[in-house]
């Protein structure tokens, strides 16, 4: 397969680069706003993310599934159209979400039989059904359904684990392929990420990379992390990794994390990034600034005419004083949750636009370092 990844430049690990797809061209390093059920969390709409930065937008393919459903969104026209958002969207393969509900699911080499979260009722959910609820909502990248061990789980589970998501890539990807050359499918050019798994266990990760490097696919995400492990033993896991997926193809690290981690993880090569903390953090009225996270309902912060951070150029701080968000946070106004989530948001995209132009300058290391050096200072 062609290569639809180009890597312009690396200073040290940092890599630089873009990710050509049907629904345009991305830059990377990058962070993918998380959208579960097609909307961010906090009233923020698809002209808002288009505002503030987005490139790419996440959604999750079983909230979508036993929510609404993906048949009615197919004949909506797919997620694009559904939610009115014409760049690149990446579906989560419902992995993640499933395997959570350990004491609802049953797990077979088949798949997984479990309960919906919502209603009770039961769902059979495999490699194949991943791929075809994927395909209905059209998504321009289709992650491959997998199993996501605990971090800590004994290496006698992680093995077979690990060896049956294998297998289950192989199903992902000749039903993919067989799904994009249908004539009713939405998205015939849609990309199949596979996903690099084996806890914290650095021999089983480097030969699942392996293994999955030679399926050639378009991209590569590290799964199963930042779920229990410390983040030195994340940091170590990714270190001896990542050189072992395809340098030209992107590298996708799931569910990661805090700005601390993204610039570590950069610093290891990493190219894509997804995480609720910004919009799940910004609904408390915890905020994101260069300067550390400042958490608005404080007191001290009732007479504060100042913006969230000086200089940001986010929908709330270009107009509102902290002093004014914190009134609309105690006083139950959607509006504060709004401003509040917009903000991280920006900052997080504004972050990856720092660090690709970093990158692109070859200062990547001196500029990690003064930001880890200021996001652990206090607010003044």
């Amino acid at each position: 397969m062609n290569s639809c990844f180009k890597l312009l430049k690396k200073d040290g690990e940092a890599r630089r680069g873009e990710l050509v797809t049907v629904h345009g061209t991305v830059q990377t390093p990058l962070f993918m706003n998380v959208g579960t059920v097609g909307a961010i969390k906090g009233a923020v709409s698809t002209e808002d993310l288009e505002n503030i930065g987005c490139q790419v937008e996440l959604s999750n393919t079983y909230h979508l599934h036993v929510r609404t459903g993906d048949d009615l969104i197919k004949r909506y026209g797919g997620l694009h159209k559904f939610m009115s958002w014409d760049r690149p969207i990446l579906t989560d393969s419902g992995g993640f979400q499933v395997f959570s509900l350990a004491s609802m699911r049953k797990i077979k080499e088949e798949g997984v039989t479990f309960r919906s979260h919502i209603d009770g009722h039961k769902i059979f959910m495999g490699p194949e059904e991943s791929m075809q609820i994927q395909s209905n909502l059209g998504s321009t990248i289709a992650m491959a359904f997998d199993e996501c061990p605990p971090a800590k789980a004994e290496r006698d589970y992680v093995l077979p684990s690990v060896q049956r998501t294998e297998r289950w890539l192989l199903r992902c990807k000749a039903e993919m392929d067989r799904l994009n050359s249908l004539e009713d499918t939405i998205n015939k050019r849609q990309l199949l990420f596979g996903i690099n798994q084996g806890a914290v266990y650095n021999d089983i990760r480097i030969d699942n990379a392996k293994r999955i490097s030679e399926l050639d696919l378009p991209g590569y995400a590290m799964g199963g992390l930042a779920v229990g492990e410390t983040h030195e033993e994340m940091y170590d896991v990714i270190e001896h990794t990542a050189p072992f997926l395809p340098t030209d193809k992107p590298r996708y690290l799931m569910g990661v994390g805090t700005p601390a981690n993204i610039l570590e993880a950069v610093d290891r090569g990493i190219d894509m990034f997804d995480c609720v903390y910004p919009s799940r953090n910004g609904r408390h009225g915890h905020l994101y600034t260069h300067h550390g996270k400042i958490n608005i309902n404080n007191a001290k912060y009732a007479e504060d005419d100042r913006p969230i951070e000086e200089g940001c150029e986010c929908p709330a701080c270009r107009r509102y004083s902290r002093a004014y968000i914190r009134h609309l946070h105690k006083s139950g106004e959607m509006l504060g949750l709004r401003l509040c989530v917009l903000h991280n948001l920006y900052f997080y995209n504004h972050l990856m636009q720092e660090i690709r132009d970093a990158i692109d300058e070859g200062r990547y290391a001196s500029f990690k370092s003064k930001m880890l050096y200021d996001l652990n200072s206090s607010d003044k």
